[in-house]
C-alpha cells in the first residue's frame, strides 16, 4: 500500500525509543509533581509550568521547555499521552527518533512562544504536552492528509479536516475565552509552528514522499552549489572547446 493511500488508522501498535522515552519520562514527572504537592504541599506548576509573566520579567526561559512534562490531571496526561503514542509514533518511524524528538520540543518551545508573546503579563501557570501534540497532529495532517482517522473512535474523517477543525476550535476558544484562552493560545501556537516547520523543512519536495521530503533547506548550502554548478559548467566547456578546436586541427 502506497502512503499516499487512505486507510483506517491503526490505534496502538510498537512505540518508537522517542516515543516511549517522552511517555515515561512525563508520567514519572507526574507522578513526582502529585507527590511534591501531597507531601510538601509545593506547587510545581509555579517553578516549572508556563508562566508568561515570569518568562518576560524575570527571564525564568527553562520555563519553556519544563512545562510540557507537568499536566493537570489524569485525563489531561491521559489524552496527550494517548495522542503522542498514537501518532508520533509513526512520524518517529518515518522520520527517525532524532528527527522526531527535535520537531517534539521545537513544536512544543514554539507553542510556548506564542503564549508569551500574546500574553506576557499573565500569571496562569501553562501545563501540559498539548502544544507539541497539535503540532505532531499538524504534520501527521501535511504527511498523511487523506488518512481516515475516528473522531471519538466512532465517526471516520480525514486527517487534514481533523487538524482544520482543531485549528478552528483552537481559534474560536482563544478568541472566546473569559481567561485570556492562555492554554488554547499555546495548542494554536503548536499548531502553527507544526505548520512551519513542515512548510520549511519540505522545501517544496513533498511529491517524492513523506520520508524523502523531510530535509531542512538551507539557503547558502544552495547558493554555493549553483557556485559550483555554474564552475564545472564552464570548466566542461572551455575543456570541450579546446578538445574539439585539437580534434580539428588533427584531422586537417
Amino acid at each position: 500500500m502506497s502512503w499516499r493511500e487512505p486507510r483506517p488508522i491503526v490505534f496502538g501498535g510498537p512505540l518508537a525509543p522517542g516515543v516511549r522515552t517522552l511517555v515515561f519520562v512525563t508520567i514519572g514527572v507526574y507522578l513526582f509533581q502529585l507527590l511534591a504537592g501531597f507531601l510538601a504541599q509545593v506547587r510545581l506548576e509555579r517553578i516549572f509550568g508556563l508562566v508568561p509573566y515570569d518568562v518576560v520579567h524575570h527571564l525564568f526561559l527553562w520555563q519553556m521547555g519544563t512545562y510540557l512534562f507537568l499536566h493537570g490531571g489524569f485525563l489531561h496526561i491521559l489524552f496527550n499521552m494517548l495522542g503522542l503514542w498514537m501518532f508520533g509514533s509513526e512520524l518517529e518511524w518515518l522520520w527517525g527518533t532524532q528527527r522526531f524528538v527535535r520537531f517534539y520540543f521545537i513544536t512544543g518551545v514554539g507553542a510556548a512562544l506564542c503564549s508569551v508573546l500574546v500574553t506576557p503579563n499573565s500569571t496562569i501557570p501553562i501545563i501540559g504536552a498539548s502544544g507539541a501534540i497539535y503540532g505532531i497532529l499538524a504534520a501527521y495532517g501535511i504527511l498523511f492528509p487523506d488518512r481516515t482517522l475516528l473522531l471519538y473512535f466512532v465517526i471516520p474523517i480525514k486527517a487534514k479536516y481533523f487538524v482544520l477543525i482543531l485549528g478552528a476550535l483552537a481559534f474560536w476558544a482563544t478568541l472566546t475565552s473569559t481567561g485570556g484562552g492562555v492554554a488554547n493560545v499555546a495548542h494554536l501556537g503548536g499548531l502553527l509552528f507544526g505548520w512551519l516547520y513542515m512548510r520549511r523543512s519540505m522545501g517544496g519536495r513533498a511529491g517524492s514522499g513523506p520520508g524523502a521530503s523531510f530535509r531542512w533547506r538551507n539557503p547558502i548550502r544552495e547558493w554555493r552549489d549553483r557556485q559550483r554548478r555554474n564552475r564545472l559548467r564552464k570548466k566542461f566547456k572551455v575543456y570541450y572547446r579546446n578538445t574539439r578546436g585539437e580534434d580539428d586541427a588533427g584531422d586537417e
